[in-house]
């Protein structure tokens, strides 16, 4: 099955906001640049080739990583238009991961992977109630609901037009970095890439 992923990026310096009282601006820039090469590097390590990051200003990409121009519709507005243009480009299947995920690997993708299908795959966020990663086959009826609670909206627009929804629950794909308190967590995970955040 030929998969696209997308990854949505916002402007450079809209994002993060929260943390601005935990974080100055530099380490704030810093912390989400790495996230998001980390979330790029998982994708291709599990054999993704096609991979798209979704913003309003091309960013700087690895080499191999494509860029889609985002109008400022809206997350999810652009997100569908983005899909639709996946189709266009004779994709049969997308995933859409978002690019806070500090701790996501190669396994996590390959595990989301696996469960795509006909209807649609998410990946909830720790407490269960944001999605953090989705995918879908294309074309596809199923409207997108992220967004403050959005794991149970989406389960809710899947049941609306009748298409099968799977979950898939793993750390790398739970865990991300949204509030204070998450970037507490992260630092008391010692973990080496994100030294500098003390």
């Amino acid at each position: 099955m030929s998969t696209w992923a997308l990854v949505p990026v916002k402007a450079h310096g809209a994002g993060k906001q929260r943390l601005a009282t935990a974080l100055g601006d530099a380490e704030r820039g810093l912390l989400v640049q790495v996230m998001l090469q980390q979330v790029l590097a998982a994708l291709t390590g599990a054999g993704l080739t096609d991979v798209l990051v979704l913003s309003p200003v091309r960013p700087a990409l690895p080499a191999g990583i494509g860029h889609l121009s985002d109008a400022g519709d809206g997350l999810n507005a652009g997100l569908a238009a983005a899909l639709t243009e996946l189709a266009r480009r004779e994709a049969e299947a997308a995933l859409i991961v978002f690019p806070d995920l500090p701790l996501i690997e190669p396994a996590d993708i390959q595990a989301l992977r696996a469960q795509l299908g006909p209807g649609v795959t998410l990946a909830p966020d720790r407490d269960g109630s944001g999605t953090n990663a989705l995918g879908l086959t294309l074309p596809t009826r199923f409207g997108l609901k992220f967004g403050p609670g959005s794991c149970a909206r989406h389960l809710a627009e899947a049941a609306r037009v009748g298409l099968q929804a799977r979950i898939v629950r793993r750390a790398g794909l739970a865990f991300d970095i949204d509030e204070p308190a998450d970037l507490a967590a992260l630092r008391a995970r010692a973990d080496p890439r994100y030294a500098f955040l003390g």
